[in-house]
């Protein structure tokens, strides 16, 4: 039985795979967005910081409601969260479920999310603030 339920296993993971591949690459877009945004925001060198630090913004309303049910809030938490499994973006589900969310809404989330950090700066902001807990 433990052969096959290997086999069972290993085939869930390579069904899994382009999934968790596309988590991973979305993550990577929203962090090289953000990157670009730091590197063309002002800096607050008079007050003796020597990063940029964008104010986080208060968002439109649509750009501000809940994807399937997950807030930004929510999601930046989760996605923080994934810093203690060395950003393993399989765990996200994981995390994810922690707080009631189920794996089909989190990846409705994720994608949801994703793209709206991507096409607005405002969210992007908005993202990092709460991420960096600076919200």
């Amino acid at each position: 039985m433990g052969l096959f339920k290997g086999m069972k296993d290993m085939k869930d993971m390579v069904h899994a795979a382009p999934g968790l591949i596309d988590q991973a690459n979305q993550l990577s877009a929203n962090h090289q967005a953000m990157q670009a945004q730091y590197a063309t925001a002002p800096t607050m060198q008079g007050h003796g910081f020597g990063m940029a630090t964008p104010a986080p913004q208060d968002l439109p309303a649509a750009l501000a409601e809940p994807i399937a049910g997950v807030d930004l809030p929510t999601f930046a938490a989760i996605a923080a969260g994934l810093a203690q499994f060395n950003y393993d973006q399989s765990k996200g589900p994981q995390l994810a479920a922690e707080r009631g969310i189920d794996a089909v809404s989190w990846q409705a989330a994720l994608h949801g999310w994703n793209g709206r950090i991507a096409a607005s700066p405002a969210v992007a902001s908005r993202f990092n603030a709460l991420y960096t807990g600076r919200a």
